[in-house]
């Protein structure tokens, strides 16, 4: 039986509205308006997460948060701060938050962290359960040959306070690695800060990353800690770090060599201690040939790399891919998906997948919420997925023996049995599992696993 959510909040709007939409996303949630009905609830009440105001008559959420670690509480926990404090988030994250949401809240936001929350709790438990198997690494799933020597190399690394470079194509996943780095590092109580280099204005880059005094530049009315404060203790992922101009690479290569920063404006630098984890899909050598790269930033970064195989390396990692992610987005979404199509699933599996994990995830999160009935089918999928099937299918029929051009195609029953099959592996043999996604009882799936040639 799952556990319920229990929100924190004395605002009544805000408390019904945050009830409403995890409850349309299939949770049980339990509502109070202050700490102390909260902790009088868990005196009596198990539950799996809780999303606490910061702000709260009597008791804080963060106070709420420091006596739930001190009494080795593991439950999960949101705090929820006004938006322009990220200094109080940072320090929740310091005392043992999970995440946390700034409002006005975005209620995306809110399904994505819970998810995200409850995911790695689970995890936690199921590895501590199977003795340290890894079929997934903080929430990265991925059982191939490839992956797992990632996750390997991945765990050793995180022990470290070494930099590492994360290289791999666009939607690899390279900041959920970041993220899972840092989750297995003894940093894992300290902040994780994540930055996309490409979208800050090169103008405001050195503020950013290092902040600046009062009256350093025209518009700095009061003075701003930069990035590496806020990661301080922690770990600051540099995302797309090919996009930082040369001039910032020298003051980050000195950052990494000094452990010291240099706010804009001011006369002394400071000794912050952050790790950085950097990513990038671009080529930086080539870069450095371009002289849009520093050779002595990237032969600093890239003593310690991993490098994410695109999805067409993982071998049979895209079954287990699609099983989980078709789950995740039926969760926030509030359905539940019993079957997928034979042929929506031909597409899902035989797709190139350009865009890596993050395009196949697209296309099953568009795919889940045009669902009806509980069936996701082939026409829900993306256009271009099912244009690549036609195409093959047309290409298939095309081919020059006549033998070729006459071959049958697969019965019904043969596709049925091919994706029982697929769907067996996807849940690593669980058929309890298997008879519940692919909508059947499991005596029927027994029979039908036991009978090869039965498949009515």
């Amino acid at each position: 039986m799952t556990l319920p959510i229990l929100i924190v909040e004395d605002d009544p709007a805000i408390l019904e509205l945050l009830e409403e939409e995890l409850q349309e996303a299939g949770y049980t949630t339990l509502g109070v308006g202050s700490a102390e009905d909260a902790i009088a609830t868990l005196s009596h009440e198990s539950v799996e997460l809780i999303i606490s105001d910061v702000r709260l008559p009597g008791i804080t959420g963060m106070q709420l948060l420091e006596r739930l670690r001190h009494d080795d509480s593991q439950v999960g926990f949101i705090v929820i701060t006004a938006f322009g404090t990220i200094e109080q988030a940072v320090e929740a994250l310091k005392i043992g938050a999970d995440d946390f949401l700034t409002k006005p809240l975005d209620l995306e936001n809110v399904r994505e962290a819970v998810y995200r929350v409850l995911e790695n709790h689970r995890l936690a438990a199921r590895l501590e359960s199977a003795g340290g198997a890894r079929p997934h690494f903080h929430g990265i799933v991925g059982e191939s040959e490839a992956m797992q020597s990632l996750f390997h190399d991945a765990a050793r690394l995180a022990k470290s306070s070494a930099p590492i470079l994360i290289l791999g194509e666009s939607g690899t996943g390279k900041e959920l690695l970041a993220r899972a780095i840092h989750a297995e590092s003894p940093r894992h109580d300290g902040p994780f800060i994540a930055v996309n280099c490409a979208s800050i204005p090169m103008e405001l880059m050195e503020s950013e990353f290092f902040g600046h005094v009062k009256g350093a530049f025209t518009g700095a009315n009061e003075a701003r800690q930069g990035l590496f404060h806020a990661a301080n203790g922690g770990s600051l992922f540099l995302d797309e770090i090919g996009e930082m101009p040369p001039s910032l690479q020298a003051k980050l290569l000195r950052a990494l060599q000094e452990r010291t920063v240099r706010a804009v404006g001011a006369e002394k630098e400071e000794k912050v201690d952050v790790r950085i984890i950097a990513a990038t899909h671009r080529d930086l050598e080539k870069e450095i040939e371009g002289d849009n790269f520093r050779s002595d930033l990237f032969y600093r970064l890239e003593t310690f790399s991993l490098r994410i195989p695109p999805l067409r390396e993982r071998g049979g990692d895209i079954e287990r891919l699609i099983a989980a992610l078709i789950d995740k987005h039926a969760g926030q979404q509030g359905k539940t998906i019993e079957q997928v199509e034979p042929l929506a699933l031909q597409a899902l599996l035989n797709y190139p997948y350009p865009g890596n994990v993050r395009e196949l995830e697209n296309a099953i999160m568009r795919a889940v919420t045009l669902a009806e009935d509980g069936i996701l089918c082939h026409d829900d999928l993306p256009e271009r997925l099912r244009g690549h099937a036609e195409d093959q299918r047309s290409a298939l029929g095309s081919e020059g023996t006549p033998a070729a051009q006459n071959a049958p195609w697969p019965s019904l029953e043969d596709v049925e049995k091919r994706y029982i099959q697929k769907v067996l592996e996807a849940t690593g043999g669980n058929k309890r599992r298997t008879a519940d996604i692919l909508g059947i009882a499991r005596k029927t799936l027994y029979r039908r696993l036991e009978d090869p040639d039965d498949a009515s």
